[in-house]
This record gives C-alpha cells, structure tokens and sequence, in this order.
C-alpha cells in the first residue's frame, strides 16, 4: 500500500476538506447543570445573542472610523478608538462564551449578525470626523438602553450571572467610552484668535 497519497488514520496527515451535520441548530440549548430552567437561559440566549450581535458591529464601526479618522486630532482619535475597539472585542468574546456557557449558540458569522443588529448600516464611504464619531455614540446609546433592560429581566429571571455579565461589563464599558467620545465633539477652538 501506497502511504504518501493514502492518509493513514492518525498517521498525521490532516483529514481536509470535512463536512458534517449541524450538531446544535441556533436558537436552541443543551442541557447543562447551571441551576437554571430552560426558559431562562432560553429568554438570556436570545437576548445576550442580541446584544452580541450589536457589539460586533460596533466594534467594526470602532474600526472603520479609526483606520477614516481625519484633521487636527487625528492622531489622538486613531489611537483611541483604537483602544475601544479592543475594548468592544473583548465584550465580543464575554458575551460570546457567555451564551455557550448557559447551553446556547452564540451568533458568529457576520452575515448572521447583520441579520440580528439593530444598529443602522453606515454608508460605504468616509464621512465628516463629528459624523462618525455621532454614529459610534448612537450605537454605543442604542446598545446601552438594550442592555440595561436586559440585565434588569434578566435579574428578575433568576440569572444573575447574566445580568452581572451585562452591567458590569457591558455598561461599565459603554458609558466610559460614551463619555470619552462626546467629550470629542465639544466645540471648543484649537487656536484663540
């Protein structure tokens, strides 16, 4: 027998180009013994799903607008939105393993999440710096809202892990960010004239 064109199992030869049936459909949970009923981390699923889907378009936003940045305070503004995005992808993954750890699937292809998001679409282009820095703020507003809700129904449902998750990470981050960037768009002149 030939080996070098026939793989040998465990012979070390990668077993490529693998297709398999779907072992967990979206929107479904596994059974897992955390002590909450399949309701509750059903409901926490759909909406941590949710708030994960918003996160990762705003970090691809955080990152559009740092690599677009523009003027006299570009160099400041790269950097931090920068930082914010990391910031925003580190929620990506809490909120990510967060609804794998209460049973569920976490969203993850970005086709998926452009269907779940309710963060408007920007346009393909550039726009004005104050634009795109409104646009982030809007997200970071429409995201904080949702979040708060959720941690509170959460809350009430039991899963205090989910909503700790969610305000202290979540809107902790958010709000910093929110103050950080509206500071941005304060008029107030580079030069005294």
């Amino acid at each position: 027998m030939d080996t070098t064109t026939t793989p040998r199992r465990g012979g070390g030869q990668p077993l490529l180009h693998q297709k398999g049936a779907e072992t967990q459909a979206f929107g479904t949970l596994k059974q897992l013994p955390i002590g909450l009923g399949h309701d509750t981390r059903m409901y926490a699923c759909q909406r941590l799903n949710r708030l994960l889907a918003d996160t990762q378009i705003l970090h691809s936003l955080y990152k559009k607008h740092h690599w677009l940045m523009r003027g006299a305070t570009f160099y400041s503004l790269h950097l931090m939105l920068d930082k914010h995005a990391e910031a925003q992808l580190a929620l990506v993954d809490a909120l990510a393993e967060r609804v794998q750890s209460l049973g569920g699937v976490a969203v993850g292809d970005p086709r998926h999440v452009a269907e779940l998001t309710g963060i408007p679409r920007p346009p393909d282009g550039v726009e004005p710096v104050p634009v795109m820095l409104s646009r982030l703020l809007d997200a970071h507003e429409r995201i904080l809202i949702d979040a708060r809700d959720a941690a509170a129904r959460l809350s009430g449902e039991g899963d205090e892990g989910s909503a700790d998750l969610i305000v202290s990470d979540v809107v902790r981050t958010g709000e910093a960010q929110v103050w950080f960037l509206a500071e941005h768009l304060v008029d107030t002149p580079l030069v005294h004239g």
